[in-house]
């Protein structure tokens, strides 16, 4: 099975590249003007026109930090993101830590430094791009190879083909770029997801029937040994519905179903989760357990109505083991999103994922910038037979200030439950974070 599916994911990429280079198409059909530049999912920046169903192929209309050479043009862009965090502690949540092992102190802690590269082939019968990212992990305290890879677009099939080190397509928020989040921070369930991995994916919408697709295979032939390589191996689709997608009137309804299928690395697992806050340690941890297979499944649903939204994504993790008990740990959310300065936030059918917030005026040349409350609900159970690691539910209201285009404030508070070690007690999150991006 391994064998297969490593020759599968590890198809040489330059015969694929060559097959689909060479064959002819047409990279603008007359109904679609969008023009993606590439910078994507975690490194793209969707610019589109009217539509936003192709890529195009064009020398012109390039970003301000976009340059045009030869065979290429050069894109560079970078990203920071600086977390502070205080805390307000039960005294039975302070028996919890005790017992943890752990001490929450209020410190501000960078969370990541990214520089990105990306561009796209001039020469090209289709559209064919190219990123590579490197960002320092404030956490782990190491630099690492992010999101990175050639991006080939073939319109026979209404969508795109990818190469390389890239998320996986679980979860449109679990895809989104992590510098465009509604939220502080992705919620609980989604952690056993890897952020990366190495493979090949398909990743299409179909207009007349408003359907967009996912599909991803992954092996860990290069990542291995890497903090996000948790699995030898997975199989990931995606596959949803837009019933409503009226972009003149700025409403859309996303409906979606996710599937993951992978093989534990070293045939055992751990599902630990920080309590949507950076700086703060993993409050719920199941410790090691054996698993020879895994399989998430999860169901969302987006609806935006201008300047409001409303979104739930919740899923299960199965681990299957041939010398234990089989183990399934639940989780999900519910976050709500009101622009009080009037923006709308994009939603693109290239990646079928939310995009940056424009600004029409940033605070730098007399306006507002843009203003977002949300409101964010979750909840991650981790007891299941002889695993009690513990569930943590968590309520954040939340305000994003987008100064600029490059420049997002965000004020956090958030009140958090958690039941572990016979106990239930709760903690107050203070936080803060600054975002600076330039992709």
């Amino acid at each position: 099975m391994r064998k297969v599916f490593f020759a599968f994911a590890g198809m040489p990429a330059a015969i694929l590249l060559l097959l689909l280079t060479v064959l002819p198409h047409n990279t603008v059909r007359a109904q679609d003007t969008t023009k993606i530049l590439p910078n994507g999912t975690d490194g793209l920046v969707f610019t589109p026109k009217p539509a936003d169903t192709t890529f195009v192929n064009t020398k012109k209309q390039l970003a301000p930090n976009e340059f045009e050479g030869e065979y290429s043009t050069f894109r560079i862009g970078l990203g920071y993101i600086g977390d502070f965090t205080a805390y307000s502690q039960s005294k039975v949540f302070k028996q919890q830590m005790d017992s943890a092992g752990l001490d929450l102190t209020p410190h501000y802690q960078t969370r990541d430094f990214r520089i990105l590269g990306s561009g796209r082939f001039l020469k090209s019968k289709r559209y064919l791009a190219w990123k590579f990212a490197f960002m320092y992990d404030g956490d782990d305290k190491v630099w690492m190879v992010r999101e990175s890879g050639l991006t080939i677009g073939v319109p026979e099939l209404k969508g795109n083909f990818f190469i390389g080190r890239t998320k996986e397509g679980y979860s449109t928020i679990k895809v989104m770029n992590g510098h465009s989040g509604l939220t502080n921070e992705r919620q609980m369930a989604l952690d056993p997801v890897p952020i990366l991995a190495d493979g090949i994916k398909y990743f299409g919408y179909f207009p007349k029937s408003r359907i967009l697709l996912n599909l991803g295979a992954y092996d860990d032939f290069i990542s291995k040994g890497q903090g996000f390589s948790t699995f030898q191996w997975q199989l990931v689709s995606r596959v949803g519905w837009l019933p409503v997608y009226d972009t003149k009137n700025n409403t859309m309804i996303q409906i979606a179903a996710n599937l993951r299928y992978g093989k534990p690395l070293d045939n055992k697992f751990t599902v630990k989760s920080r309590p949507e806050s950076n700086p703060t340690p993993q409050l719920i941890n199941t410790g090691s357990f054996p698993a020879d297979y895994s399989s998430s499944i999860g169901g969302e649903i987006f609806y935006r109505n201008n300047r409001f939204m409303i979104g739930s994504e919740v899923m299960v993790h199965n681990f299957y083991s041939k010398t234990s008990d089989d183990h399934h740990f639940a989780g999900g959310d519910v976050v709500i999103s009101y622009f009080f300065t009037g923006a709308v936030r994009p939603y693109n059918t290239t990646g079928n994922v939310f995009g940056f917030v424009p600004v029409k005026k940033s605070v730098f040349k007399g306006g507002l910038g843009e203003i977002e409350g949300v409101l964010h609900i979750s909840t991650f159970d981790l007891n299941d037979k002889s695993i009690l690691g513990g569930k943590f539910t968590r309520i954040t209201p939340m305000i994003n200030w987008y100064l600029s285009k490059a420049l997002r404030w965000e004020l956090v508070y958030g009140y958090g439950i958690l039941d572990r070690y016979g106990l239930k007690g709760n903690v107050h999150f203070f936080e803060t974070r600054i975002q600076v991006t330039v992709m």
